[in-house]
């Protein structure tokens, strides 16, 4: 109820909805979904003709082909959308207005991000009859839909969390998108990437030691620094789509690709885990962007 009633939320909301942007941002985002969808089951229809043999794990690969391009997409999105929001108002001179006004830094905030995630939510929920077009060969049930929606919906949270961050923390809509692609690059390539190279030099002759700091992990593994994987979007993402393809528990997935790690509550939840955690990671960083706007007065009091 706070949202529906935040005049920043209501504006953005308003602005969007009557502008040709949003209709034509869904328009190629399913249109690509739509016929890179069409494509792959024509290619399959095509190998049938051929070879007169239906294959069913094919038309599951269609499912996670679409997905992965739909995950990808919002990744690339949601930072773009966010990371102008603050740093556009401050360019074109009406951020002071707004914190002129009785409004806190927390509803500018919270306003900006509510609209950007409305706009990411209403292309999701538009590309779900891409996605349920694997319905009609079965494999995938509603549960999967609905779980796949709940890691759509936290990547998108915390890549604009992230995003509005950047936007309130840096001046230029410019340098705010460079910075929030490149934290987000980080997350996401820089944490995998230490994790190999830990299990690299724990395969190594004498790098046991790194293996050793964490509790239950076997030699040639990448240690304590497996958790930091939880922050990563992709890695949530990558679990899910393996808890649907059947590759069993997410600590098993772990173990086959960063080493021998003991069973845990963590492994054996890893897709709740990680949510909670970025869910937390993005109430940090919307508590940094609200610290950011506020304004700072000797008497810490603002002028209305």
């Amino acid at each position: 109820m706070n949202m529906i009633v935040n005049p920043v939320y209501k504006r953005e909301m308003r602005v969007s909805s009557r502008s040709f942007r949003l209709a034509l941002v869904l328009l190629v985002f399913n249109g690509i979904l739509a016929l890179v969808a069409l494509l792959n089951m024509y290619s399959m229809l095509a190998q049938i003709r051929v070879t007169a043999e239906i294959q069913y794990g094919s038309f599951l690969d269609l499912y996670l082909f679409v997905a992965v391009l739909e995950f990808v997409m919002l990744v690339f999105i949601m930072p773009a959308i966010t990371a102008g929001s603050i740093s556009g108002e401050r360019e074109r001179q009406t951020l002071d207005l707004m914190l002129s006004t009785k409004m806190d830094p927390l509803q500018i905030v919270l306003g900006k991000l509510g609209a950007s995630m409305s706009t990411m939510i209403l292309m999701i929920v538009s590309s779900f009859p891409i996605l349920a077009l694997v319905f009609v060969y079965g494999g995938v049930t509603v549960k999967d839909i609905v779980l796949l929606l709940v890691c759509y919906v936290v990547a998108a949270l915390f890549a604009g969390s992230l995003g509005i961050c950047c936007s309130a923390l840096f001046k230029k809509s410019t340098l705010s998108t460079v910075a929030a692609y490149g934290v987000m690059g980080i997350i996401v390539v820089g944490t995998y990437g230490v994790n190999q190279l830990a299990l690299f030099f724990n395969r190594m002759p004498g790098g046991a030691y790194l293996a050793s700091s964490n509790a239950g992990a076997g030699e040639g593994s990448s240690g304590g620094f497996l958790y930091l994987l939880l922050m990563n979007p992709t890695m949530t993402f990558v679990m899910t789509m393996l808890r649907l393809a059947g590759g069993g528990t997410a600590g098993g997935e772990i173990t086959q690709w960063f080493g021998k790690h003991g069973e845990s509550f963590v492994s054996r939840n890893w897709v709740g885990c990680s949510a909670a955690i970025q869910v937390a990671i993005a109430a940090v960083l919307i508590r940094i962007a609200v610290r950011a706007l506020k304004p700072k007065t000797g008497s810490g009091k603002r002028f209305l």
